[in-house]
């Protein structure tokens, strides 16, 4: 057990001196794969959910290679908090979501209002709103709605629109902007 922690700590160690030393652009290319190029080599997510008071701040991917621990991470961060169901979120997800943040030059952290649904939470919402798909990405582990309170739901939409990489709902009458890796199309106000 006193290995795994050491070993664990060790890697977060070393991401945290990778972050350190990263520097951060906003290229200007046509998918979220391509606004990330050129960030010292690393992605980050830096996320607050509001509904269970968690916060993470991880470097998900380095030279190439998605980092399995961090992505675990993320896909319990993201897990339906009203059941506790855990799915693995589609990292073309974090891309758009990471790619969108850059983009914008925060350094404040998402505020995550929904990431993975569980079949029921999603039948639950959907007999509650006129504004759930029975088919959302959401359900697939492919889609998140995120506000930030520096910048607008016009702001935050245009920086994951300009990804080019997937769906963009604004929500204006809500706060959030919906992210997803699905095909690429644009609905709100």
């Amino acid at each position: 057990m006193t290995d795994t922690c050491s070993s664990s700590f060790s890697r977060r160690a070393l991401l945290r001196a990778f972050a350190a030393t990263a520097v951060t652009a906003a290229p200007t290319y046509s998918m979220a794969a391509g606004f990330l190029r050129g960030s010292g080599d690393i992605r980050r997510l830096k996320m607050y959910n509001g509904r269970t008071g968690e916060k993470i701040e991880m470097i998900y991917w380095i030279d190439g290679q998605y980092v399995a621990d961090a992505v675990q991470e993320v896909n319990h961060f993201m897990r339906d908090w009203r059941n506790g169901k855990v799915k693995q979120i589609d990292t073309r997800t974090l891309d758009i979501m990471a790619a969108s943040w850059n983009l914008l030059r925060v350094d404040e952290p998402f505020t995550l209002i929904s990431g993975y649904r569980s079949p029921e939470t999603n039948a639950m919402l959907r007999a509650n709103s006129s504004g759930v798909a029975s088919n959302s990405l959401h359900l697939q582990g492919q889609a998140a709605d995120l506000q930030l309170r520096s910048r607008s739901v016009s702001q935050i939409a245009s920086a994951a629109a300009s990804c080019r990489a997937g769906g963009v709902g604004r929500y204006s009458g809500s706060n959030f902007v919906h992210m997803d890796c699905g095909r690429v199309r644009s609905w709100g106000s």
